[in-house]
């Protein structure tokens, strides 16, 4: 028998909000428009689970002296333009959260500006309103435990009893350093075989996330 659950903890791009393609088309051309060709796949293979002050810092090591100093504000911008224009929910994660009956919150390294909107624009803001952390908050973004240690504190429960979602190889290993039972979603955009190297317990359908928690 396993542990009782007591808190469900959920990425948010890529688990709650199906971005992770969208950034990484939009991260792609203003890099190469930058002077750093870059593929979607290579953005993914960087970035995907990152921080954002990670990737600036990559840019910037990067590019150096070659960026102009409103470089990231564009690159916002376009972001913010296209989510606004397609972005949506990850296909089956609204119906697999009526399911759930264990407290959730959000663990994201996104800010809370960026969290905000893409909550909002697929509805799911004030499902998690008050329950959303982010990399804003503690010394260290993922792959640190920092981020799930926080929110777990937060919300009242034991890390030991709080079950994670993540997409990425960041994510998990910041999970598993908190002592908490992760889940990787391989539906996105991260190649399985880069999940299954995590060691993590994989899923590729929303609807079977119920499932899983009930295992314990």
């Amino acid at each position: 028998m396993g542990t009782a659950n007591e808190l469900l903890i959920l990425d948010c791009d890529g688990v709650l909000v199906d971005s992770e393609r969208i950034a990484a088309r939009v991260d792609a051309e203003v890099l190469g428009e930058l002077g750093w060709p870059v593929s979607c796949d290579e953005v993914v293979e960087r970035f995907v689970g990152s921080s954002t002050d990670h990737f600036v810092a990559e840019v910037q090591r990067r590019l150096g002296e070659e960026l102009p100093s409103d470089w990231y504000e564009e690159l916002a911008r376009r972001q913010q333009e296209a989510m606004a224009a397609e972005l949506g929910p990850v296909p089956g994660v609204l119906a697999t959260l009526e399911e759930i009956a264990i407290p959730t919150c959000v663990a994201s390294n996104g800010s809370h500006e960026k969290l905000r909107l893409t909550l909002a624009l697929t509805g799911l803001r004030d499902r998690f309103d008050g329950r959303v952390f982010s990399a804003d908050d503690v010394p260290r973004a993922k792959p640190a435990p920092d981020l799930f240690l926080h929110a777990a504190e937060a919300m009242g429960a034991a890390p030991e009893h709080c079950v994670v979602v993540e997409d990425s190889p960041t994510g998990v290993r910041a999970a598993k350093a908190a002592g908490m039972r992760v889940l990787a979603f391989a539906g996105g955009v991260v190649p399985v075989e880069r999940l299954r190297e995590q060691e993590a317990c994989l899923f590729t359908d929303m609807a079977e996330l119920p499932r899983l928690l009930e295992r314990g």
